[in-house]
C-alpha cells in the first residue's frame, strides 16, 4: 500500500458513472435499473482539492453533494478485460460528485448539471492496493452522516467498469473512473462543511459558498 500525491495526477477527463448503488435508484423513485452502466464526463475544470471550497451557481436551486469512490488510472487503457483491470489501477481517492440536481433533472442529460467549476473535489491523495471492492464509505454534512456504504454494494464493480468503459473510451494515465453514490443525497448550502471518508484513503473536506463569492 502507497499514498501518491494527486499534485502530479492530471486527467483529461473523470468518467463517472451514475445509479451504481441500489439503494440511490430507489431513493429517487423515478428511475429504473439500468441494464448497463450509465456513465457521464467530468471535464477536468471542475476538479478541486481538499479544504478547497464548493460554489453555488446563481443557475441552480438545488446543488447536491454525491460521495463516491474514484478510481485512477495508471497507463493507457483501452478494450482492457475485466480479468486484467487491476493492472490499469494505480488506486483511488475520495470524489463529492457535486451535482446541479435541478439542471441535471431540466435538461434530460448530465453535462451540465454536473460541469460547473468547484463541481469535483478529490483528495486527499491516491492509495494503492486496497480491496476496491470492499471499501467502506461515509460523508458527513456539518458533522452529522448523510451517507455510509460500502463499495460491495456497486452494481457493477471495479473491474467490470473499467472493461465497460474501456472498450468505448480510451483512458490516459492520470483519468478517472467515479464509480456512483449510495443513497442519502441532500442539497448543500452556503457555509456547509462536507466530509468524504473513504476506508484506506483518509477524509476529503471542502467548504461551500454562494456563486457571489466565485473567484474571477
Amino acid at each position: 500500500m502507497q499514498r501518491i500525491s494527486l499534485e502530479n495526477i492530471k486527467p483529461t477527463k473523470i468518467v463517472a458513472v451514475g445509479l451504481n448503488y441500489m439503494d440511490h435508484i430507489k431513493e429517487f423513485g423515478d428511475r429504473d435499473v439500468p441494464k448497463t452502466p450509465t456513465l457521464f464526463i467530468k471535464l477536468p475544470h471542475t476538479i478541486i482539492g481538499p479544504e478547497d471550497t464548493i460554489f453555488l451557481p446563481k443557475e441552480s436551486n438545488r446543488v447536491d453533494y454525491e460521495a463516491e469512490m474514484a478510481v485512477v488510472i495508471k497507463k493507457f487503457c483501452s478494450r482492457v478485460k475485466k480479468e486484467d483491470a487491476k493492472d490499469y489501477i494505480l488506486g483511488v481517492t475520495c470524489l463529492n460528485d457535486v451535482t446541479a440536481r435541478d439542471i441535471q433533472r431540466g435538461d434530460g442529460q448530465w453535462t451540465r448539471g454536473k460541469n460547473f467549476e468547484t463541481f469535483c473535489p478529490i483528495g486527499p491523495h491516491i492509495v494503492t492496493d486496497l480491496a476496491y471492492n470492499n471499501l467502506d464509505i461515509e460523508l458527513k454534512l456539518n458533522g452529522e452522516i448523510k451517507q455510509s456504504s460500502n463499495t460491495k454494494n456497486l452494481i457493477w464493480n471495479v473491474e467490470e467498469l473499467i472493461e465497460f468503459i474501456s472498450n468505448v473510451i480510451p483512458l490516459r494515465p492520470g483519468d478517472m473512473i467515479t464509480t456512483g453514490t449510495p443513497s442519502g443525497v441532500e442539497p448543500l448550502k452556503d457555509g456547509d462543511i462536507v466530509e468524504i471518508t473513504l476506508e484506506g484513503v483518509g477524509t476529503l473536506k471542502n467548504y461551500v459558498k454562494d456563486s457571489q463569492n466565485l473567484r474571477q
